[in-house]
């Protein structure tokens, strides 16, 4: 195949990404009858073998069985993470200044503090950086050089514990199990179980 004209490049490249989607969502689809559908849509031809009651029937049953799947692999993917989360929190203990308490929270003191601490009802400013087990950052004020204020109680519960351990100008890193993350459930780029690593840094409270 040779792509000579711009409305070639164009059909590809929105073929592929059609292609991609597919695999990316587990779908799995006759292409050739699917292409040929297109084909006809494309040339204005209004004659369908599927009458609307079936298309919304066979629609429905297969939007259900796919939400199984997904949910299914979700699942699988989220007993992965929580794996290699408590191997990870289980070697990591092991290392020097490693801190546990009793809810499974970790952390390390990178630079201590004298002075306040806040409390679960306070609203703290703070600098962070958070990241995935293999390092992939998937949120930082840091990056965005822009410190965010919010309530302790309205977090996730390794947030609201670890953060009340902190002086004002101490940073922490925090080593968060997804129990005290965001559990089964995926959020953002967060896949489902994570263990989370947080950098914070504690600027204010109640300011």
């Amino acid at each position: 195949m040779e792509l000579k004209t711009d409305k070639a490049k164009v059909s590809y490249i929105i073929g592929e990404d059609i292609g991609n989607s597919f695999i990316r969502e587990g779908y799995d689809l006759d292409i050739e009858v699917m292409i040929e559908a297109l084909r006809k849509a494309a040339n204005g031809e209004k004659q369908t073998l599927i009458t609307e009651e079936e298309k919304n029937t066979v629609m429905t049953a297969w939007q259900q069985e796919m939400q199984i799947k997904k949910q299914a692999q979700m699942q699988q993917l989220g007993l992965q993470a929580r794996e290699e989360g408590a191997a990870f929190m289980k070697a990591n203990l092991e290392k020097e200044g490693i801190v546990e308490t009793e809810s499974g929270l970790q952390y390390k003191v990178d630079k201590q503090a004298e002075g306040d601490k806040p409390k679960a009802s306070d609203t703290v400013k703070v600098h962070y950086h958070g990241s995935l087990l293999n390092g992939e950052v998937f949120d930082s004020s840091v990056e965005r050089q822009e410190p965010i204020s919010f309530p302790l109680n309205q977090v996730i519960p390794g947030w609201t514990e670890g953060v009340q351990l902190m002086s004002i100008g101490s940073k922490y890193t925090f080593f968060i199990p997804a129990d005290l993350a965001y559990g089964d459930s995926p959020v953002g780029t967060i896949p489902a179980g994570s263990t989370l690593k947080f950098e914070v840094e504690l600027l204010g409270i109640n300011e």
